[in-house]
């Protein structure tokens, strides 16, 4: 018997459940298939599964040449599809996940580049600030911003997420500049409701102490750039990250407010499904974003 398509029955066979399920991923009979699994098991001399009419499990050798078999198909796998690639170069749909403001104002103009650079390679964007879950939506790559909780995906740190309190020149005039924490509290607050802690914004001093600023607040909304207005409209003082307010610092129709002392940080990571082979059109959109968001963004100089 083929000895590669044994190796691929006998995988296929733990990773079903049963050598009915692995006969039927490789167009095989049942019989067929416990053919190639005894084909190997005589081959090595040893038994590498325990069957019986309702179960299937591996011995302690079967386990171990399980996982031995298991990295040798999927690096064979790996091989193929780099050839492939090499081949029809980078091509394909790509599934993008990004976080709705980021997305928006920095990571579209990459993904333009990478499509004009790139005429086989199209795009399918998903906005949104809730995680998608990149499995049960069929997504190649996702923008996250904060904290990962899926330790089954790959991460590629990109860069930095930096947070900033803020207002308008005249609401400034009208309440003066905070020169504490605590000066913020009874303040009219602007806050983005999809943070993890919406309600209260801690920043640190210059001796590391943390200061947590909560209260009642004038506006909460799950959409930054309704932040933003209501921030340049002069409503109160506004709390996110300077991917959204640093252009209107920069430009003086905002102020940033409590400037000597640091609010926390989050990290940027591109995020993908654990796989040994990752396809060259993630490859190459990770490769962009890489770039774009090396060193010093430009949304932090203000």
């Amino acid at each position: 018997m083929d000895r590669f398509t044994s190796l691929n029955v006998f995988v296929a066979a733990i990773e079903d459940g049963s050598l009915v399920a692995a006969g039927r991923r490789f167009g095989l009979s049942a019989s067929m298939a416990g053919k190639h699994v005894s084909a190997l098991e005589a081959q090595l001399g040893v038994r590498l599964l325990q069957r019986s009419t309702r179960h299937l499990s591996t011995t302690e050798a079967g386990q171990a040449y399980y996982l031995r078999c298991k990295q040798i198909l999927d690096a064979f796998d790996e091989a193929n599809h780099e050839a492939s690639d090499a081949g029809s170069g980078v091509r394909g749909t790509l599934r993008i996940a990004v976080p709705v403001t980021f997305g928006a104002l920095h990571v579209g103009p990459v993904i333009a580049r990478l499509l004009r650079d790139f005429p086989d390679i199209n795009a399918d964007v998903v906005a949104d600030d809730r995680y998608v879950d990149l499995h049960a939506a069929g997504i190649d790559v996702a923008i996250r911003i904060g904290q990962l909780a899926d330790s089954s995906l790959i991460a590629r740190r990109l860069g930095v997420c930096r947070m900033v309190l803020c207002a308008s020149p005249e609401f400034i005039e009208r309440h003066g500049l905070p020169a504490h924490p605590n000066d913020v509290r009874s303040l009219s607050r602007l806050a983005f409701s999809e943070a993890v802690s919406a309600d209260g914004w801690t920043v640190s001093d210059v001796d590391n102490r943390l200061h947590v600023i909560d209260g009642p607040l004038r506006m909460r909304a799950n959409n930054m750039q309704m932040l933003v207005s209501a921030a340049l409209s002069g409503l109160g003082i506004a709390y996110g990250p300077t991917f959204v307010f640093g252009q209107h610092l920069r430009a003086g129709s905002l102020v940033q407010v409590l400037p000597t002392f640091t609010p926390s940080e989050l990290a940027i990571h591109a995020v993908f499904p654990t796989a040994r082979y990752v396809p060259a059109k993630v490859r190459c959109f990770i490769d962009y974003v890489t770039e774009a968001f090396a060193g010093e963004p430009e949304w932090d100089r203000f």
